[in-house]
């Protein structure tokens, strides 16, 4: 593919809402946009270098980094480009919130999978009112059957 405008691009990238996060094939932060300053706290400058379990919950991080470890080794994702993961991240300030992303391996200069890409979204707020729907609704049907 061919990119007209390649300074749109690195713009765009640089400063999109959503975070961007790649990181080399032993899990260390390599970019970190603006949008992943936004969602997790840690400054660009903070987190470059890093490992990703700076934003992984401690509980996650071995089954995290066997399937990342594996994807790696493989060159392949078990995950499509069609798929969203949800998972459990962790903010700067040791707080927890719910997050969305896609991911993809990025080809190193031989051709193999020497990179990770993810797009990034906080989907906290969504995840709390959709427990808080469930919730209401297995209470309306706890009293429509008690009735």
């Amino acid at each position: 593919m061919t990119v007209p405008h390649p300074e749109l691009l690195a713009h765009m990238t640089i400063h999109a809402p959503d975070g961007i996060v790649i990181v080399d094939s032993e899990g260390l932060i390599l970019f970190w946009n603006s949008g992943s300053e936004r969602i997790f706290g840690w400054k660009e400058s903070e987190a470059l270098g890093q490992s990703l379990d700076l934003i992984i919950p401690e509980r996650h991080r071995r089954p995290h980094w066997d399937g990342f470890n594996a994807a790696m080794a493989k060159g392949t994702t078990r995950y499509g480009a069609s798929d969203l993961l949800t998972v459990p991240a962790l903010k700067a300030d040791g707080s927890s919130l719910s997050i969305e992303f896609s991911v993809c391996l990025l080809p190193d200069p031989q051709g193999g999978a020497g990179h990770v890409g993810a797009v990034i979204r906080d989907v906290t707020e969504r995840r709390a009112q959709e427990k808080d729907l469930r919730r209401r609704l297995a209470d309306a049907n706890v009293r429509a059957t008690t009735v």
